[in-house]
Formats: C-alpha cells, sequence, structure tokens
C-alpha cells in the first residue's frame, strides 16, 4: 500500500493502525474506532482517501446507535429482506417516492421515520399488514414480488422437526465439549456458532429462530430443556460422541467457537452479546429488564458477521480469535 507523506515529500509504503476517535456532533460527543494510516518511513501521519470514507462510515454509524437510528446497512437488509425497491417502499409509507433513496444515499431520518424502518425489519407481521393496506399505492409487480417474499419468510419460520434435531446435535457437541457451561453460556455459544459458520460458509447451522431476550440471544427451545439447572452448569452424563452427527467443517467451526467464546463465563458473553448490533437493534425501544420474544432476524445476524470476517480479515477459521479477543478488550 503507497500513500503521500508530506513530511517525506514521496510516495510511502503505510501500515494502518486502530484508533479510538471522539467527534461531537450537535452538541453530542461521539465516540468510535477509527483507522490511521501511519509512513512506514518517518511514523507520520498521512491522508488516504479511503480510509477518511471509512472512518466516516465509522463516524455515521456510531451516531447513528447513539442515537437509535436504523443504519444504512440495515435498511439496504429491509429491501432485500421483502424483494421491495426503494421507489415502491416510501410509497406504501405514504412518503415521498425519493425518501428511501436520500436515506441510503447518506441523510439522517428522522426519529419516527426509523423507528418505521426498524419495525419493518424487525416484524415482517407488519410489513404484510403495511403491504396489504397500502397495495393500490404501487405496481402490482411490486406487490407480487414483496408478498412472496412474505410467503418465503413464512415457511423458513415455520420450524421444522429435522432442523430442531439439527440444533440438538450442535448442542450436544458444544456439552461434551466444554467444561461446566451454563445455560446462559450455551445460548451465547449456539449463537456465535451459527454466526461464524453462516460467514464462513454461506449456509446456516441450523434454523431455529433465535430470540433478544433480556439477558442475551436465546434459542427458545434449548432455554426450556435446561432451565432447571439455573446458573449452575448442565450435566448431561448421556451424551457422547457417537450421537452426533455433524460434518466436519461444522465440527471445525464448533472448535474454534468453543476455543475463543468458550472460555468466558455466561455473563461475559451476555455483556459481549449485548454490545453487538443484532441483539441492541432488535431490542429497540424496550427496558433493559423489559421481557421479549422478538425475533433477531437471520438477516441482521448474517450481515453482522459478514462485516466482522471483513473487518478483521479473517481468511480462516482460527482468525475468529482476532475478533473475541479485540470485543473482550474493548469491554473489560
Amino acid at each position: 500500500m503507497l500513500g503521500f507523506c508530506e513530511k517525506c515529500h514521496d510516495m510511502v509504503k503505510y501500515y494502518i493502525r486502530e484508533k479510538k476517535m471522539t467527534k461531537n456532533i450537535k452538541g453530542n460527543e461521539i465516540e468510535y474506532i477509527g483507522k490511521v494510516a501511519i509512513c512506514s518511513e518517518c511514523e507520520s501521519k498521512i491522508f488516504v482517501a479511503n480510509i477518511r470514507d471509512y472512518n466516516l462510515k465509522m463516524l455515521d454509524n456510531a451516531f447513528r446507535e447513539k442515537e437509535g437510528l436504523i443504519s444504512v446497512s440495515e435498511m439496504e437488509l429491509i429491501l432485500d429482506k421483502y424483494d421491495i425497491g426503494k421507489r415502491p417502499l416510501s410509497l406504501l409509507l405514504g412518503w415521498g417516492e425519493g425518501t428511501l433513496t436520500r436515506y441510503l444515499d447518506g441523510d439522517i431520518p428522522t426519529k419516527q421515520y426509523s423507528d418505521t424502518l426498524k419495525t419493518i425489519l424487525n416484524d415482517p407481521k407488519y410489513m404484510k399488514k403495511v403491504l396489504e393496506e397500502n397495495k393500490d399505492s404501487i405496481t402490482d409487480v411490486a406487490y407480487k414480488r414483496c408478498s412472496e417474499a412474505l410467503m418465503d419468510i413464512e415457511k423458513e419460520n415455520s420450524v421444522t422437526v429435522k432442523s430442531e434435531d439439527k440444533i440438538d446435535h450442535v448442542v450436544k457437541y458444544l456439552l461434551v465439549s466444554c467444561s461446566d457451561i451454563t445455560p446462559l453460556a450455551l445460548q451465547k455459544l449456539l449463537y456465535y456458532a451459527q454466526g461464524f459458520f453462516k460467514a464462513f460458509t454461506g449456509e446456516y447451522l441450523f434454523h431455529n429462530n433465535c430470540e433478544a431476550w433480556v439477558h442475551g440471544p436465546v434459542y427458545r427451545s434449548v432455554y426450556y430443556k435446561y432451565k432447571n439447572y439455573g446458573y449452575n452448569p448442565i450435566e448431561e452424563n448421556q451424551c457422547d460422541y457417537t450421537d452426533i452427527e455433524l460434518a466436519k467443517i461444522e465440527k471445525e467451526i464448533l472448535d474454534s467457537v468453543i476455543r475463543n467464546f468458550g472460555c468466558y463465563s455466561g455473563k461475559v458473553l451476555e455483556k459481549m452479546t449485548h454490545a453487538e448490533m443484532p441483539w441492541s437493534i432488535t431490542r429497540v425501544g424496550l427496558r433493559d429488564d423489559e421481557s421479549s420474544d422478538r425475533i433477531i432476524e437471520k438477516e441482521l445476524i448474517t450481515k453482522y458477521f459478514e462485516d466482522i470476517k471483513l473487518k478483521h480479515n479473517m481468511l480462516n477459521i482460527s482468525d475468529i480469535s482476532d475478533y473475541s479477543t479485540d470485543l473482550f478488550n474493548k469491554l473489560y
């Protein structure tokens, strides 16, 4: 990588260093993790256009998160999820036809409009209601595409016996591979396994829905199976590897998740998931202690872990350690 160093008066090689940055926006001090380019010759900071753009994006994300506003990537997820265009969605919501286009280009939405979009992202039933009530405002083609996408979502959310069996195999593998694992820690390891498996393979490890409960992501069927253990380690003496049906790549990713997240307690893992976008976005508008059965949409989990994989330049499964270490150091 080459950039121009004003001190060296030459094109030089540079390296990148992460740095905590602050910016005052409308009287609010916004903190975010940005990047700086450092000249390899004289150690001076140098200007690199794509790093400036990256920092602006991180600042924008941090501002939106602090203000509870929807991000551009989440708005893009809405369009993909419901197979609908920017103009048709704007019209369905009774907004100007160019409103979504402006928001996707970087304009900051109002809190009211942002909350509406977040509800649509997290609640397909609400989206279906909006579609049916306002279908006359869009073309028949746009209505048909969105309606079919909603039907696909309904089918996916109808968990089959087979997918339930798969999560049971994953649970057994985690139990026999970890010592003193509590129900709280088990839930978080399932969540990380799902996210990183999707990021590395493009497929879901299992198809069960994850809910945003007070103490982090939870798979309901697993919760009820082990809830009587409370905060105590789960003791499953009947588990052994001969009963577990998992592919080699599935075990490899689970092993990496166990190595890099299984070393932490359930409470530490809870705090980690609270700091991440999928859980926090899903619980927008809820009190810290308020119960909820809101589903953390798989698209949110997919987008978040794909971004993490890209940000940390994860080429191998073992690189998951870069993220777990970085996240722990930021929280403690």
